[in-house]
């Protein structure tokens, strides 16, 4: 029996409509408008996709946007400096500044200027420190999608077995993090592997949850897959299109060998439409958060 779809999609769309609400309240009650301001600099396609999604979804939830387009040899002092006028601008609950940056600009440098409580894509150190003990003020928007997309499929995480593949600072980390605090979704037991990880199926063969987020094409195969376990398929990779009847030179896929996979696992996530959709949607939430700690509101 096939695996049930856990759709991103649908689950995008539930959690926008309750943000509408929330962000419609926030105005009548308190007169307050969340704001997100987002950065671009240079002309990387992909990241300009990102930021008019970004934008678009501010509209769609009556939250305010402003965004600043830079050419890519836009120095990095001039960016400090922006950065530093927002952190003190009222009207900003929210910065994001889209990744990757230009190579004459210190990423590290960039993130770390930002404000803490307006770091809704919650990569600040400090946020990073509040969410190992347990005290986010901002869960990083993709692993905080993927535990959203655990929790409204009805995934028991207490206890469980979950198997992160992946180490990186935006995903693999953070996810592992979040899924062993005291907290619902989390209480479960995370191993994390990666390149250096010896005998990977062995690890994977015990996961109740396995979480693929390691960025390489249809890597996790169907034979490494526990029978029934769910399966999160975070990676988003372009290859060539073997269908040869189709117009389309390139095809979306995720870490995960949808086909075999979804032969053997309870429950999987699709790419497209998985994780994806819920990584804007939950930068949305970190905006509404951000906008009621300012303001006092619980």
């Amino acid at each position: 029996m096939a695996a049930q779809i856990i759709s991103g999609n649908e689950v995008s769309a539930q959690m926008r409509v309750e943000m509408k609400q929330e962000v419609a309240e926030l105005k009548e009650k308190h007169g307050v408008v969340p704001g997100l301001v987002v950065i671009l600099i240079g002309e990387n396609p992909a990241s300009q996709v990102y930021v008019k999604n970004k934008v678009k979804t501010c509209g769609e939830l009556a939250i305010n946007s402003w965004e600043y387009r830079k050419e890519a040899d836009f120095p990095e002092a001039d960016l400090l400096k922006l950065i530093d006028e927002l952190n003190r601008d009222p009207k900003i609950d929210g910065i994001l500044v889209q990744l990757p940056l230009p190579k004459h600009i210190n990423e590290e440098k960039v993130l770390y200027a930002i404000d803490p409580g307006k770091d809704v894509d919650g990569f600040h150190p400090v946020n990073v420190g509040k969410l190992m003990i347990g005290n986010a003020d901002f869960l990083p928007c993709t692993p905080h999608g993927c535990l959203e997309l655990l929790k409204r499929s009805g995934t028991e995480t207490a206890g469980a077995e979950v198997v992160v593949v992946g180490r990186s600072n935006i995903v693999g980390k953070p996810v592992a993090m979040m899924l062993v605090q005291k907290s619902n979704p989390g209480n479960s037991t995370v191993t994390i592997c990666h390149t250096r990880t010896k005998d990977m199926k062995a690890h994977c063969l015990r996961a109740d949850i396995l979480i693929a987020a390691v960025g390489v094409p249809e890597v996790i195969t169907g034979d490494m897959i526990k029978p029934g376990a769910t399966v999160i398929d975070v990676g988003v990779n372009r290859i060539d299109n073997p269908d040869k009847t189709s117009d389309k030179k390139t095809k979306l896929v995720g870490d995960v060998h949808f086909a075999s996979a979804k032969e053997v696992a309870g429950k999987i996530t699709p790419v497209p439409g998985g994780v994806g959709p819920m990584t804007i949607t939950m930068l949305m939430k970190n905006t509404i958060r951000a906008a009621k700690l300012h303001h006092g509101i619980k």
